[in-house]
């Protein structure tokens, strides 16, 4: 039996839409235009406008200052914030976040995760009644 032998392409990337515009066309868009096309949520947030510290952090991402360190996890990433590199606190520390198109419209905390994994050891004196019967060495 001969096997066929089939050259695999690569997979091809497309560009990144959301909801039918490109990344460019979101940036170029005024916020009166961006605000249809955001989530009810975040729309809300900005019908009530920003706080003075998300209003000093847009205009520091605009600005184009490098190292940006924020403990403003409820700030929605805007268009403008793609591919710029953030550090969010997570509560504990600053995690480098990189901002990628598909994070649009989105909160800075969902990608600085608060709590660690939890990796459990094994059972140790007085855990359970068949654990005294597990060596501790």
């Amino acid at each position: 039996m001969a096997k066929k032998t089939q050259k695999r392409m690569p997979r091809r990337r497309e560009e990144f839409t959301y909801r039918g515009h490109s990344i460019a066309d979101l940036q170029q868009m005024a916020l009166s235009e961006l605000l249809p096309l955001m989530p009810a949520r975040v729309r809300r947030k900005f019908n009530r406008g920003l706080s003075r510290e998300q209003e000093k952090l847009l205009t520091d991402i605009r600005s184009g200052a490098a190292p940006l360190r924020t403990h403003l996890r409820d700030m929605v990433i805007m268009p403008e914030m793609v591919g710029k590199t953030i550090e969010i606190h997570n509560g504990k520390e600053f995690q480098k976040v990189e901002i990628q198109p598909e994070a649009v419209f989105h909160y800075l905390g969902e990608f600085a995760l608060t709590r660690k994994k939890v990796s459990h050891g094994s059972a140790g004196i007085g855990a359970t009644r068949s654990s005294k019967y597990v060596p501790l060495k």
